[in-house]
């Protein structure tokens, strides 16, 4: 169980020095270029989350007398992931000297009040993305959820019309049991009856419990 745990902390350490990377980038680009690499980076921190849901699942399966360890390392994990998207949120809205001149030009000195109002709006732009994104991925994942129930649904309905021919056909020989065994009780009753006229000098009594049996 431990080994599943080490091996989700170095995939866990390969992604946030990627993102790491990523978000010291992003203030130095700008345009279509900038987009991408914060919907990439976006994408890598939704996998670091699943990544961190499959390690406190782990955690919970572990033994109580070593769990509170791996608590610890998870919580701190937790804790740079915090830090993670503080960066990340930060680093969308920011733009570097270059940058910053490339968007102004000249009026770079006087116009500090247009690069924040289109701060602003950049990072409204890129939340309203996110959104959307996280949005069609539950969108996604509840059709898959209706897909599997529907599936499921068809195979039990399958099954309860399988078990009901199954329950129809017993019933079907039951009866031809029934009506068979009907006829061979007339038939021996008929037999009796004739051999009883054969034999008229058989007690009554043992007549009537022969018939009786039949």
């Amino acid at each position: 169980m431990s080994s599943d745990f080490e091996a989700y902390e170095q995939d866990f350490g390969t992604l946030t020095a990627e993102i790491t990377n990523k978000i010291g980038r992003i203030p130095k680009l700008g345009g279509e270029e900038k987009t991408q690499l914060v919907l990439n980076v976006d994408k890598q921190l939704e996998e670091v989350r699943e990544l961190m849901e499959q390690m406190d699942l782990e955690v919970r399966e572990l033994p109580i007398q070593s769990r509170a360890m791996y608590q610890s390392r998870l919580k701190s994990y937790k804790g740079e992931m915090d830090k993670l998207e503080k960066d990340f949120k930060r680093s969308r809205i920011a733009y570097s000297d270059e940058v910053r001149n490339e968007l102004l030009g000249e009026d770079a000195g006087s116009s500090e009040s247009q690069l924040i109002k289109l701060r602003e709006e950049r990072a409204h732009l890129l939340d309203n993305t996110e959104k959307l994104e996280r949005s069609s991925r539950r969108l996604d994942a509840g059709y898959q959820i209706a897909v599997e129930t529907e599936q499921v649904g068809q195979e039990i309905l399958a099954n309860l019309h399988t078990d009901r021919e199954k329950i129809q056909r017993s019933r079907d020989r039951l009866r031809e049991t029934d009506a068979n065994l009907g006829k061979s009780s007339r038939i021996l009753t008929g037999m009796l009856r004739s051999s009883i006229n054969v034999f008229p000098s058989v007690p009554a009594g043992v007549t009537a419990k022969l018939l009786a049996v039949v």
